[in-house]
Order: C-alpha cells, then structure tokens, then sequence
C-alpha cells in the first residue's frame, strides 16, 4: 500500500531532480530540493486536516484528489495564482506580470516579481488566516467524540452551542488585526478577510447542504427510485464541494510558502517545481492516513492538526505586520501533532491494560475452576 500510494510521489521527485539538475545544473538541483523538503515539512499537518475531510469521500474522489487536486495545486495555487495576485493587487497587466515573473532581474515601478508578491502579502495572509481561522474555530467550538485538552474543549463546546459564534469571533479578530496591524493597508486587509470567511462559509456550507441530512438524502434516493435516475449525481455533488474545499483549505496553507519561497529563488519555475514535488508528497500521505486508517487508531491527531492550523492562522494575520521565521510555524505545528500523537499512544495503552487485566483474571478463573 505504502509504493501504491506514494508512487506517483517518487516517480515525480526523480522526474523534478533530473530536470532540475539538466536545466539550471547543480544550484538548481539544490534550490529545488530545498524547496520540496521546505513544503513537506511545514504541511504536516495540513495533510493530517486534509485527511479527516478525505475519509469522508469515495475512493474515486480521493484519486480525483490525488491527481486533479495536484494540478490545481502546483500550476493553479503555486504559479498562476500568484501572478493573479500581484496583477490585481499591483494593478499590472498580464502581459507585464508574465514578464516580470520570467525574468527576475526585470522590474515594475522599482519592484521584482518577487517584491510585488511579498508586497500583496498583508491581503493574502488575511485571507488565508481568516479562512484557517474558521477552521479552527468550527473545530473548537463543535461537539466532538474525543476531548484531548478537556479543560479547553468542553467550556468551549458549550459556549459554541450560540448560533454563528465562530463567524463572529473571526470578523472581531479580523477587526482587531487591521486596526492595530495592518496600518495603511486596513481596506486591503478587511476586503481579504471578509472573502476568505465568505469563501469559507460558501464551500464548507454547499458541501454540508449535500453530505450531513440523512433524512434528505434517504428522500432523494426513494425520488431517484421512483424515475429511475441513480442517485451518483446527489453523492457527486457532496463529493465536488468537499474537494474544492479541500483546494482552498490546500491553497490557505501554501500562500506564506510560496511568498517565503522566493527568500529561497527568485525564478518561479524552481519553486513551481520545488513546491510542486512537495504537494505530491503531501497528498499521497493524506491519501495514505486515511487508507491507513491512524486518524481512527490515533484519535487525538486530528486534535493537534486544528490547534496547528489555529496557531498557523494566528501567525499569518500577525504577520501582516511583524515578520515571523518560516521554522517557527512549522515547528508549533510538528509541537502539536507531536503531542497529540503521543497522548493517542497513551489513552490506546491504556485502554489495552484493563482488556489485558480481564482476559488474565478470566483465564486464572478458568484455571482454577478446571
């Protein structure tokens, strides 16, 4: 399972190196291979998140995922969406923006390719760090089967039982982030934050309307039965919905890396390439989590991801106006995944001793009785 699922991954990084190595020589192989390990390590738990959405889907949606999904993920998210950004933000033709991103050493109004992305960052981390946020807050705020860190968890389940709480707190946030960090930018900031919660009520409310009302979907099938019309079109709606928000959650975690990326190279193509190898080896691990089935094993994995994206959108809307070191954000989400995964080792250890105690006392019973 583990070649299966991982072998596109491999077959893609050999393929990446060796073109990488054959067009701009050592530096470039080096560049490319940093960048890879770069987006590996810090989507971590961006794949475990990414996993709790994809073991509700088919596997037909899940190889859809694994390779549509990539596409959309490296030429979509890693190298047209940035050109659309510094366009719309820049106020730059695509012509101009096309040729400022192919030639590095060429400039617009002073700025590089590279300047002018890092320049739209104040919009780009609000939107994405609003949209994480939602995530979080969702999670934190919703009823759940497991509690790891009950004195948060429970209060805080309670106190989610008020109607749009998580919106509200995400709008205050955002409020708070452009009056005292955003300063000049405050319009661009509240403009971006306001469509990354939109987008995230939009996707995440379209794929609920499908996928979480049995009684309506039962209703549909009988109506499906009655016309005698399958009822895939129903499943494939859910499906498409949960996979576009799979791509904007994809694309919510990749935005401070690809902005980050050009600290690393400044031509758009290495870190397309670089950050591409390092999508794939993300996917195929979510892919593998759920064929695996460790969120079910590791109960409290899921846990430590949601803290990692709520910490992840605390430091992208910080950032818009203090510079926080790549290592960090991904050392706070591998702390907690860490965590969480340690603590599942010990609530399943636990929960083994007393089955273990019972079977021993059962057979000692046993043997005394014979």
């Amino acid at each position: 399972m583990f070649l299966r699922t991982f072998g596109w991954s491999f077959a893609v990084t050999v393929a990446g190196l060796i073109a990488a190595g054959l067009i701009w020589g050592a530096q470039g192989f080096g560049l490319v291979l940093i960048l890879a390990i770069l987006e590996i390590s810090l989507s971590f738990d961006n794949a475990v998140v990414n996993a709790t959405v994809l073991r509700r889907m088919t596997p037909f949606w899940q190889k859809v995922f694994l390779t549509v999904g990539v596409l959309i993920a490296v030429v979509g998210m890693r190298l047209v969406f940035p050109l659309l950004v510094v366009g719309l933000t820049a106020h730059i033709g695509p012509d101009t923006v096309l040729d400022l991103a192919l030639h590095s050493d060429h400039t617009y109004q002073g700025l590089t390719y590279g300047q002018h992305l890092a320049a739209a960052k104040p919009a780009i981390a609000a939107f994405g760090g609003t949209f994480l946020l939602m995530i979080f807050l969702d999670f934190v705020l919703g009823e759940k089967d497991f509690h790891w860190l009950r004195w948060i968890e429970r209060p805080l389940e309670r106190i989610g039982r008020l109607e749009a709480l998580a919106s509200v707190i995400a709008l205050a946030a955002l409020v708070l982030v452009a009056r005292f960090f955003a300063g000049a930018h405050a319009e661009t900031v509240l403009l971006a934050g306001v469509l990354g919660l939109a987008s995230y009520l939009a996707v995440g409310g379209l794929s609920g309307v499908f996928e979480n009302s049995l009684e309506a979907e039962e209703e549909v099938e009988e109506e499906a039965e009655r016309q005698g019309r399958p009822l895939a079109a129903v499943a494939g709606k859910a499906a498409f919905f949960l996979f576009l928000y799979l791509e904007v959650l994809d694309a919510s975690f990749s935005f401070d890396g690809v902005v980050g990326a050009f600290a690393i190279s400044n031509d758009i193509f290495q870190i397309t390439l670089g950050l591409g190898i390092g999508a794939m080896y993300i996917r195929s691990l979510t892919v593998f989590l759920v064929r695996k089935g460790t969120l079910d094993e590791y109960v409290y994995l899921e846990h430590g991801a949601h803290y990692a994206i709520g910490a992840l959108a605390a430091i992208l809307l910080v950032s818009i106006k203090h510079e926080i070191p790549e290592v960090v954000t991904g050392l706070i989400g591998v702390a907690f995944i860490g965590a969480a995964l340690v603590s599942s080792m010990v609530r399943n250890r636990r929960a083994e001793v007393p089955a273990e105690t019972g079977s021993a006392a059962v057979g000692a019973g046993r043997g005394h009785g014979g």
